[in-house]
């Protein structure tokens, strides 16, 4: 498996494993929220209104990398976006799904949570 840094997908790639616009982040922003406080609740608005390297997008980045998951996005503002998660073993990335991102969130924190606990 390629190096963060240096793996490059197509689109065509990316649409296997890839989340997709601002509506995605803010998801993340809530999920991480409710699993460990680590980033605020915001809604796809804020997310979409800032710009590429803004604030909001950096701390769900920073959030997920604590968790083990690397994130790439192509351009978090757009609402028609592709976003990449990956999970981070060591050298190893392996690209995984958003809900896999989550799943193994709360296996390495413990706190275990339906759609509708974060989802609010």
């Amino acid at each position: 498996m390629k190096k963060l840094e240096d793996a490059k997908l197509t689109g065509e790639e990316l649409e296997q494993v890839a989340g997709g616009s601002c509506y995605d982040l803010a998801d993340d922003s809530r999920f991480l929220n409710s699993l460990n406080g680590s980033t605020d609740r915001w809604g796809s608005f804020k997310i979409w209104a800032e710009d590429k390297n803004g604030p909001r997008f950096t701390a769900i980045k920073n959030a997920w990398a604590k968790l083990g998951i690397g994130m790439r996005c192509d351009n978090p503002t757009s609402t028609k976006s592709y976003i990449q998660y990956l999970l981070i073993d060591g050298d190893t990335e392996t690209p995984i799904t958003q809900e896999q991102a989550r799943q193994h969130a709360m296996e390495v924190t413990g706190h275990y949570m339906s759609y509708n606990d974060w989802h609010w």
